[in-house]
């Protein structure tokens, strides 16, 4: 290569483990005959021989989605070789749990290893606010890659903690939740949206939050036809 021309500082990152990262944006899977489910999509490059597979059944879980609207797509994937997964430039964050449970929005949702379960579920304290707060709730043992919309901050919920529900990546299991209303904020939350309420964490543990209020959902017509589709669950 030419003078000047440095490509090492981009060198692949030797595996530490199942999950390594690449960079921040960037995580790289090793998978050695094992099976990991990524977010639909995630795949940004791959060496080896790795299937993908959107996997039908989990019909409680897609009914759950179709109720409350949290999405979560996943595909399976299975070989042996390595995974590059990447989600939009966002910093990924690679979480432990060792028999644990903690709570994911949805949309912040990357990886996670084998010994991991999932589901969706209300937000305690949500009731029926707003038609209820949903979120993806991870639990057992093993990695899970998460990401976020910016640099994140990990706050300590042994002080009392409020957030904007849209502004939360992921808590930790234990932490006690509830919903905390004030008009008096409405002008001020939110995307312009006018929702008067944050998401109230209590008790050990830990909350991660981005400096972001996620993606926004551009206006749709569900009885339009053409470029439309319906969001299955690829998960078991």
């Amino acid at each position: 290569m030419g003078n000047g021309t440095n490509l090492e500082q981009f060198a692949e990152v030797a595996s530490t483990g199942r999950f390594t990262l690449q960079n921040s944006s960037m995580l790289k899977v090793r998978l050695e005959g094992e099976e990991v489910q990524a977010l639909l999509g995630s795949m940004v490059a791959y060496q080896g021989d790795i299937r993908f597979e959107h996997k039908g059944g989990g019909l409680g879980r897609l009914f759950k989605r179709a109720l409350t609207g949290e999405g979560v797509r996943l595909m399976s994937c299975r070989g042996t070789g390595d995974l590059f997964l990447a989600r939009d430039k966002r910093k990924i964050m690679i979480i432990d749990l060792a028999g644990e449970q903690m709570t994911v929005n949805g949309d912040n949702v990357l990886a996670f290893e084998p010994g991991i379960d999932w589901d969706i579920r209300r937000v305690e304290g949500a009731g029926r606010l707003a038609g209820g707060l949903f979120n993806v709730v991870l639990e057992g043992s093993g990695q899970v890659a998460v990401t976020s919309d910016g640099e994140p901050v990990l706050l300590d919920t042994n002080t009392p903690t409020f957030a904007d529900p849209d502004s939360v990546v992921a808590w930790s299991g234990g932490v006690r939740t509830r919903i905390r209303s004030d008009v008096s904020f409405k002008t001020f939350l939110g995307r312009g949206s006018g929702e008067t309420f944050q998401i109230a964490f209590e008790g050990p543990g830990w909350v991660l939050v981005q400096p972001s209020e996620g993606p926004v959902v551009p206006p749709h017509s569900h009885g339009s036809s053409g470029g439309g589709g319906v969001e299955l669950d690829f998960g078991d």
